[in-house]
């Protein structure tokens, strides 16, 4: 079914927004210095769908990114976008009822999709380690902290159990947990969120992997301690030379923290450039939206906020045309006949709308 048709007319935006005004976002982080060399990690048109009783659920659609060896990629968007399911289908870890339909996903030169269970399983934790959203859930209560983070050095390095205890400790060590050797005879319960948090982090450290995703690691913790959660992560995967992919909706984190975004709405990446463009010269017109919803401390007090009107649609059915259109205030009939592909300028940065140049020339007349 196509979507429900935008209530507002095309060729005019909604009456309570302004007509095109956009400036350069203050989080705009600093110059980036990408790092350089082949991609680590490689995914090629992935699709990625869940049966259901109401039927088949789309939850990505053909998205292709890389991630280089020490380099701090973003994938961001709003809730139900496919973000996390992406990063499953990469670990191969969906439900039951999800597969991937096509696609690749090459790591360190092999396609993770194409080899055997048993190899996928020498590289979760080893190769690649995840850090999911809620530690009290990543974490078995039941089992000391000192036992979860000796069990992969045992099991990938093959370390007797004192030197994985010894190893253990240097890591609660490395990521700033006082009194090392007391706490890791204890149980998740007995510690914060921002500690349950680090221990997540000293895990999926422990067996010097090539990458870690993160899938909003920072979700459940206050902002301080999501800065120094953040901090960290970053300053031991550049000193250790670990590409850090950083799964979230937080913008504040992607200015702060990225080198690299791709923003995906509605299963698909629809924007992607360095970190620096994206808040500097977002040219889709949602990257537009979400940091025009972000409270800015250069505006008035009493300002409203900007909000994205409307809902992200159902991916269980069939959308015609741009998946945004319905909530779009740039969107013309055109909009609704066919997808636009995801095309990359002359500078690098990508972008799938069919009225980018329109949309840009605008820009620059209103500023």
């Amino acid at each position: 079914m196509p979507c429900a048709p935008n209530p507002t007319p095309y060729n005019k935006p909604p009456s309570r927004y302004p007509p095109a005004e956009f400036t350069a976002h203050p989080m705009q982080p600093p110059p980036p210095t990408p790092p350089s060399g082949p991609a680590l990690l490689q995914v090629e048109n992935l699709h990625a769908e869940f049966t259901t009783a109401r039927g088949v659920v789309r939850a990505v659609q053909g998205i292709s990114y890389s991630v280089r060896a020490g380099e701090v990629a973003a994938l961001v968007g709003e809730s139900g976008c496919g973000k996390s399911v992406s990063s499953l289908a990469i670990m191969r870890l969906l439900a039951h009822n999800g597969r991937v339909r096509e696609g690749r996903v090459v790591f360190d030169g092999q396609d993770l999709l194409t080899i055997s269970e048993e190899a996928m399983r020498e590289i979760r934790g080893r190769d690649i380690a995840m850090i999911f959203q809620d530690p009290m859930t990543s974490l078995n209560p039941v089992l000391t902290i000192g036992f979860q983070i000796c069990e992969p050095l045992i099991l990938h390095l093959k370390l007797a159990p004192d030197a994985a205890r010894a190893r253990a400790l240097e890591l609660l060590k490395l990521v700033g947990i006082p009194d090392a050797e007391r706490r890791l005879d204890q149980y998740p319960h007995q510690f914060s969120g921002g500690m349950r948090q680090r221990v997540v982090i000293a895990i999926a450290l422990a067996c010097n992997p090539k990458l870690i995703i993160a899938d909003e690691p920072t979700t459940a913790l206050d902002v301080t301690i999501q800065a120094q959660i953040l901090e960290l992560m970053k300053s031991l995967t550049r000193r250790l030379g670990i590409a850090l992919m950083i799964i979230t909706h937080n913008l504040g984190i992607v200015a702060r923290y990225a080198d690299r975004v791709n923003v995906m709405y509605a299963g698909r990446i629809i924007e992607a450039a360095t970190a620096r463009d994206i808040y500097r010269n977002p040219r889709h017109p949602y990257t537009m939206a979400l940091l025009r919803s972000v409270p800015r401390l250069d505006r008035p007090r009493r300002e409203r906020l900007d909000p994205v009107e409307g809902q992200p649609p159902d991916l269980s059915r069939s959308i015609v045309g741009c998946a945004f259109r319905p909530r779009c205030r740039f969107a013309v009939g055109a909009c609704g006949e066919a997808p636009p592909a995801l095309s990359l300028t002359a500078d690098g940065h990508a972008v799938a709308c069919w009225r980018t140049d329109e949309i840009a020339t605008e820009m620059r007349k209103a500023s």
